[in-house]
């Protein structure tokens, strides 16, 4: 079965993981990476991680009821992004509040409502419109984007370490350095192209 970008990307990871923990050289690395990104079947990407004890081979994604999956996760990790702040709020003040009823030595009138209830009010309208125009998708994707840019940066930033390392690279070099020798890693295989950002209209 044909491998997509993001596959490579998967299998490039776990490469650079091999490589932190010392089962791969520079050398075995480079070439490994290098055949990820112009592998074109799952077979020629499992093979390059088949003598790596952590490495977990591709599985190509079948019909499953998985999306369901990712959408329930999605929509909670919305919800925690939402409702977040409120939720460390109402702690706050409800902590101020029973320590000011314990200094009285009597419970006294519970005020944080004035300030988390009209808040919450407010989630709750921003909650119900969120979910109805796929606010938590959208959210996810974000997500997902930034953890990819940073992945991509970690990889150009090992890309560098070890230019330098073999003199290939200046070790202060210009922004339009940088962005040669990017260029020319990327078109070598070396480097997946910098992610894009995620549709997010509508």
């Amino acid at each position: 079965m044909r491998a997509a970008d993001e596959d490579r990307r998967q299998v490039a990871e776990q490469l650079q993981a091999a490589l932190t923990e010392g089962r791969l050289d520079l050398t075995e690395y480079d070439q490994r990476v290098q055949e990820a990104y112009s592998a074109k079947t799952y077979a020629d990407l499992d093979r390059l991680l088949t003598d790596l004890p952590n490495a977990a081979p591709l599985v190509p994604a079948t019909p499953a009821p998985a999306p369901v999956a990712v959408e329930d996760n999605a929509t909670r990790a919305w919800l925690g992004h939402v409702w977040g702040t409120w939720a460390r709020m109402a702690a706050f003040f409800t902590l101020i509040w029973g320590i000011a009823s314990i200094a009285s030595g009597e419970p006294l009138f519970y005020w944080p409502v004035w300030v988390i209830g009209p808040y919450g009010v407010v989630l709750v309208f921003q909650t119900i419109d969120g979910l109805a125009h796929g606010k938590p998708r959208r959210y996810a994707e974000e997500s997902e984007h930034r953890r990819r840019l940073r992945t991509h940066k970690q990889e150009r930033k090992e890309l560098y370490r070890r230019a330098i390392a073999a003199g290939e690279l200046s070790a202060n070099p210009s922004k339009e350095q940088r962005k040669a020798f990017i260029a020319e890693a990327i078109s070598r295989g070396d480097l997946a192209p910098k992610p894009r950002r995620p549709d997010t209209q509508g």
